[in-house]
């Protein structure tokens, strides 16, 4: 049975410049914007931003430590993963992407795996609010829930949002 898992990141940059780094030809410039997590992309087939289209990125993850009992983490392990993803929809108008996990590192403990991004305006404010949100099957129940990885989303965000602000 799928499962469900999700969270929320505020940002200061508007919905459409934040969903364009996942959609459009500025996926190559995340590893720029976030060396620390992501190595680099590579299109491996179709048009980069386009329904269809299979990029492969390698990206440094691990088991994740608070730091100072404030909201900061560092990765204690720091493995170099790889994952193929296709992007499975686009909608431009409620600026929302899924990606379907075709191949790498998570396809060894999850038979499928789904992550969602829609970017919506904060109501009555400047920024937005990016919604993660992950459905995944694991492969038995000793397999855990992909909690770190979605930190990992979260942290992504807040790099990529801070590059974004400071144009």
């Amino acid at each position: 049975m799928a499962r469900i898992l999700e969270t929320t990141v505020e940002l200061k940059s508007s919905p459409g410049k934040f969903l364009d780094m996942f959609v459009g030809k500025q996926q190559f410039e995340i590893s720029s914007v976030c060396p620390s997590y992501v190595e680099g992309c590579e299109l491996r087939e179709g048009e980069m931003g386009q329904v269809g289209s299979i990029v492969v990125w390698r990206y440094v993850h691990g088991n994740i430590k608070p730091i100072n009992m404030c909201k900061c983490y560092i990765w204690s392990d720091g493995e170099a993963k790889m994952i193929m993803e296709m992007i499975d929809s686009i909608d431009l108008e409620n600026n929302q992407v899924t990606f379907k996990v075709l191949d790498g590192d998570l396809m060894k403990e999850y038979t499928l795996f789904l992550i969602t991004l829609q970017v919506t305006s904060k109501e009555g404010d400047v920024g937005s609010v990016a919604h993660w949100h992950f459905q995944y099957v694991k492969i038995n129940e000793k397999v855990a829930d992909p909690e770190s990885l979605l930190q990992f989303a979260v942290e992504v965000s807040k790099e990529i949002d801070a590059h974004l602000f400071s144009w």
